[in-house]
């Protein structure tokens, strides 16, 4: 009985193809399947119907109002509600037309466009994304859409995307059948998102204006305890933490949100949520949801989740582990090692090599964000340098390519635990590499770069993008007379070079990929920079992806929302050392000079009292210094004019190491006061106070 009702309610707020086939005529129905088959608009006709049955539909579930959903260059989905009211001849009725449901306005000129449009054009339009499902949410009905200008440029994260799978599914269309798939015509690209974020009292949020403005703490000073211990890691669930999982795990799969696995992950207050595969478009729309339902459920258990890329320093940081498949309308997994059945596997593998080195750079700017800068390199995330990792049978395989020999069939090896009671089992055909930016797990690719808040969006456009432009390369050279095997042999020997089966982290990797001539990108505005090469406008325009405005649009939005997001930092941390933090420091040092003082007058030995007073006085006029370099910081970024590169070359090169300075000494200070007086939580309130 307990299985039926979690079933039953599964997708419960969904407008689903089960629910449209119980409520369309299967006319309208069977019409609406060939639209998204084909990839042809829907019909007025079609639409109307639908929209009516949707409307409801959604009444029946308590919507009142409905919205555009879409995800516009801010990096946040975007919402207007619209009731379903209308009052005509003083009547009033409940209206939802084909052509709402299909089209909507929006003020575009309010949302990031990176110059693709002035600011008194106005007008920008939603459109339905038919392939993804409506639901319903707090009494309204979400329609997903895309968003662009009034002349049709893109201003939003999922055109681009949707553009991507398009030229992926014709690319893999193409190539397939000259390698002799004849009966594959299309493909998909699948992802499963893993979410990393942390969980605080919401009692400790509150007192801290960094965590309030800028998503992670600007100042602390470290724990007693860290994760040194390994002791959080799958370790077992607070009270508070489980209950917060369950609810979220409840209201997921009301929605249709395959949640499948939850746990504690490395740092003190850290956890991960994973879902299921499901087509990239979906799987976007369904990350964005949840962030947003992740943080309104932690609300309601006295919490606040945090989904910023390092909200504290010393500790692991958050990623999105976006694992990328493509599926053809047959059924065959590209990704999947076959030996019996490798040449489609090998020929993909090809073409990912070539377009990752040729291309490390679209991939590396994809995950370039002002939080990413501190977590990419660090123990819980792979480098800034691109790489790729294929594994142990993999790269015999295509040995065995290379040496005109026959690829070896791989016999499953058996793990064998030494224990009686425990039965031996098949081994994985690979170890995994947790290092690799970009590495082959079994029958996907695991990109863990994305950081904890970004959209995946932007990670999976590239990817099909760059996949789909190499197949297509590939393509024309087997149409022009040459040999698969020719071609494998090419792409892998020319490319290999992006393939590392070592410790990403170590310093000799860094020393390695410097001779082989691949790029470190280490902060936002390097990977941003490359963005124009001409090489990357060529390849994106050719498929259609992106325009050459909308790739310079994008560029100018992102170098700004860089320069925005550390200039709300650099403000932030220049309030509160200057009205919480240096006020504490100047009032504790003079409770040591007057105890120093009276200790003298009684003839007390006050030497020691002295020394800490000393010390505190030469900590807290180097704060002072501090802040006065942030400030002088401030003033030049203000000041100057320039290009957005330019001021987020400034916002890098000034403002962080301004910050950081700061921080350094102001951390250290904490360390010498009464916790009783220090007027933000402690690290060890917040990662160790729920």
């Amino acid at each position: 009985m307990r299985d039926n009702k979690i079933l039953n309610e599964y997708g419960c707020y969904l407008f689903s193809e089960e629910v449209m086939r119980d409520r369309l005529p299967n006319s309208t129905y069977r019409e609406f399947e060939e639209c998204i088959r084909k990839g042809e608009p829907l019909s007025k006709e079609v639409a109307t119907v639908i929209a009516n049955a949707m409307k409801v539909w959604a009444i029946e579930k308590g919507a009142t109002h409905f919205t555009h959903w879409f995800t516009p260059m801010t990096g946040l989905s975007a919402e207007k509600h619209d009731s379903f009211l209308e009052l005509r001849d003083n009547k009033i009725s409940l209206e939802f037309s084909g052509k709402t449901l299909r089209k909507g306005e929006s003020d575009a000129s309010s949302f990031p466009s990176g110059g693709l449009r002035a600011t008194f054009e106005a007008r920008g339009y939603t459109a339905w994304d038919c392939t993804s499902e409506a639901f319903v949410k707090d009494g309204s009905l979400y329609i997903p859409t895309i968003f662009c200008s009034y002349n049709g440029e893109a201003l939003d994260k999922k055109t681009p995307l949707l553009k991507s799978c398009d030229a992926l599914s014709k690319a893999v269309g193409h190539l397939l059948p000259l390698l002799g798939e004849q009966d594959v015509k299309s493909a998909k690209a699948y992802v499963g998102a893993e979410q990393e974020y942390f969980l605080v009292a919401d009692e400790y949020y509150q007192k801290r204006m960094d965590l309030k403005l800028c998503g992670r703490t600007l100042f602390g000073a470290s724990a007693p305890k860290g994760q040194e211990m390994d002791d959080h890691y799958f370790g077992s669930l607070k009270r508070k933490v489980a209950a917060f999982m369950k609810e979220l795990d409840q209201e997921l799969w009301k929605y249709g949100i395959p949640s499948k696995t939850k746990h504690n992950e490395a740092a003190p207050a850290q956890h991960e949520v994973a879902c299921i595969y499901r087509e990239v478009n979906i799987t976007t729309d369904n990350n964005h949801l949840m962030m947003q339902l992740m943080q309104d459920i932690a609300k309601k258990h006295g919490l606040r989740c945090l989904l910023h890329e390092k909200p504290f320093a010393g500790v692991n940081g958050s990623g999105k582990h976006n694992n990328w498949s493509v599926i053809t309308d047959t059924g065959l997994n590209l990704f999947k090692y076959d030996p019996n059945h490798h040449l489609p596997f090998l020929a993909t593998m090809a073409c990912l090599i070539k377009g990752i080195d040729e291309y490390a750079d679209l991939l590396r700017l994809t995950v370039a964000c002002a939080g990413n800068d501190h977590r990419l390199g660090a123990n819980e995330a792979p480098p800034a340098i691109i790489s790729m990792y294929l594994g142990a049978d993999v790269n015999r395989a295509f040995q065995s390519v290379l040496n005109n020999s026959e690829v070896e069939e791989v016999h499953k090896q058996r793990f064998y635990t030494g224990l009686h009671v425990v039965p031996d089992f098949s081994k994985d055909d690979t170890d995994r590499n947790r290092t690799s930016p970009f590495a082959l797990t079994g029958n996907k690719f695991e990109f863990r770069a994305v950081g904890s808040s970004q959209s995946i969006a932007g990670a999976n456009t590239m990817l099909n993008a760059i996949l789909a432009y190499e197949m297509n390369q590939m393509a024309k050279e087997i149409e022009s007379g040459k040999e698969v095997l020719e071609v494998i042999k090419s792409y892998y020997e020319n490319h290999k070079r992006i393939i590392f089966e070592g410790d990403g982290y170590s310093k000799e990797w860094q020393e390695e990929a410097k001779r082989r001539g691949l790029a470190n990108r280490a902060t936002t505005v390097e990977a941003l920079q490359h963005f124009t090469d001409e090489k990357h406008i060529e390849m994106l325009s050719s498929l259609g992806v992106y325009s050459k405005e909308e790739i310079v649009s994008r560029q100018t939005i992102l170098l700004e929302n860089y320069a925005k997001t550390i200039h709300v930092e650099a403000l932030t941390s220049l309030k509160m050392a200057k009205n919480e933090l240096y006020p504490v420091a100047l009032q504790y040092l003079k409770q040591l000079a007057k105890t120093a003082n009276a200790l003298g007058k009684v003839d007390v030995e006050n030497d020691f009292i002295i020394d800490d007073t000393k010390e505190l006085a030469s900590l807290t006029k180097r704060m002072k210094q501090a802040i006065l370099r942030l400030e002088m910081a401030l003033e030049h970024f203000h000041t100057t004019k320039g290009n957005e590169e330019h001021k987020a070359l400034i916002a890098r090169d000034e403002l962080v190491v301004a910050m950081d300075a700061l921080r350094r000494i102001t951390d250290t200070i904490e360390t010498k006061v009464d916790a009783n007086i220090w007027p933000i939580p402690s690290y060890m309130d917040l990662l160790f106070g729920i």
